[in-house]
């Protein structure tokens, strides 16, 4: 008994022994969610709604040195219904495949983003906080050509990196990772950059 004590004491750094692996991934991404046209068609409604500065927080408050960019909200109606059917099937196949997280829903619409030089950017936030409405994951598609400006690059952190991981910024794709992420939108330097964000909800985290 004393020998396979010590056998086991030698041979693990811990004694426990779980019966599952964590199974959720980093983020995942979906090229061509968007073409070329549909990315412009986007920017044009966007643009044409009531463009504000966007906030920080429940009650989104401006915070200048944290973010610096334009939003408007784009919600169901008879001309978009094909975006959110289109997200929604995306979603499931992406959350099936690498988060197997219980959602239920896209309950505060698309919120169309617009960062410009020379001061256009979000600092490292989480996109979920006390008192919200349940995020499980977040969103992020990419409609400006990446060609049409610098800098502006999505970073997520997920480990002890102080560079972080860039995401992919070819036009149309869709960027989905857990709301708990940290991660920021690096300031624009050259031109504008456009994308379209939004938050799957659910039950809570159990």
């Amino acid at each position: 008994m004393t020998e396979n004590k010590k056998i086991f004491k030698n041979n693990f750094k811990n004694p426990s022994w779980n019966f599952k692996t964590d199974i959720i991934h980093q983020y995942a991404f979906w090229n061509d969610f968007l073409s070329k046209d549909e990315c412009n068609k986007i920017i044009k409604q966007g643009k044409e709604l009531n463009l504000e500065p966007g906030g920080v927080g429940n009650y989104n408050k401006k915070k200048e040195k944290i973010r610096e960019s334009d939003i408007s909200w784009i919600y169901p109606n008879e001309n978009n219904t094909w975006l959110f059917r289109r997200a929604t099937d995306v979603i499931l196949d992406l959350n099936n495949k690498f988060f197997k997280f219980n959602i239920s829903g896209l309950n505060e619409g698309f919120q169309f983003t617009n960062y410009k030089h020379p001061h256009g950017h979000y600092g490292r936030h989480v996109d979920r906080g006390f008192d919200m409405v349940i995020r499980k994951l977040s969103i992020s598609i990419q409609l400006t050509d990446p060609k049409k400006y610098t800098g502006g690059d999505l970073r997520l952190y997920t480990d002890s990196s102080k560079e972080g991981t860039t995401m992919e910024k070819t036009q149309g794709t869709l960027i989905l990772f857990p709301s708990f992420t940290m991660h920021e939108v690096m300031p624009i330097t050259k031109g504008e950059r456009n994308s379209l964000v939004t938050w799957v909800t659910g039950k809570s985290f159990k």
